[in-house]
C-alpha cells in the first residue's frame, strides 16, 4: 500500500521559514518524481514545485521561486520543501505527490498523494 506521509507544517510570521517533509512507503521511490501542491481555502489545489526522479530537473511556480527550495532522498525515499520568507499568500494546505516520469506540473498528472500539512502565515 503507497503512503505519503507529509510532516513539517505550523504557523509561523510572515517572512520566517519552514521545512517540509514527505516521506514515501510501498513503492519505488527513485522511479517516481514528486511534486508539492498546496490548496487554500476556497481555491483550487496548485502547482508548488516539482522534482524529476533521477537527472534534477526542478520546476517551481513563478509565485515561489526564489523563496522555496525542493530536494529529495532517495536513500529515505522522501522529498522535502524548504521555504522561506513566507508570505500570508502562502497559508495553505500543502500536499506532496508522485507520479512516473515524465516531471509535471499538473495535480491530474500525480498518482499518489499524501494526506496534507496545515501551513500557516501570521502577517
Amino acid at each position: 500500500q503507497v503512503q505519503l506521509r507529509e510532516s513539517g507544517g505550523g504557523l509561523v510570521q510572515a517572512g520566517g521559514s519552514l521545512r517540509l517533509s514527505c516521506a514515501a512507503s510501498g513503492l519505488t521511490f527513485g522511479y517516481y518524481s514528486m511534486g508539492w501542491f498546496r490548496q487554500a481555502p476556497g481555491k483550487e489545489r496548485e502547482f508548488v514545485a516539482a522534482i524529476s526522479r533521477s537527472d534534477g530537473s526542478l520546476y517551481y511556480a513563478d509565485s515561489v521561486k526564489g523563496r522555496f527550495t525542493i530536494s529529495r532522498d532517495n536513500a529515505k525515499s522522501t522529498v522535502y520543501l524548504q521555504m522561506h520568507s513566507l508570505k500570508p499568500e502562502d497559508t495553505a494546505v500543502y500536499y506532496c505527490a508522485a507520479k512516473r516520469q515524465p516531471i509535471g506540473t499538473r495535480p491530474n498528472d500525480y498518482y499518489y498523494w499524501g494526506q496534507g500539512t496545515q501551513v500557516t502565515v501570521s502577517s
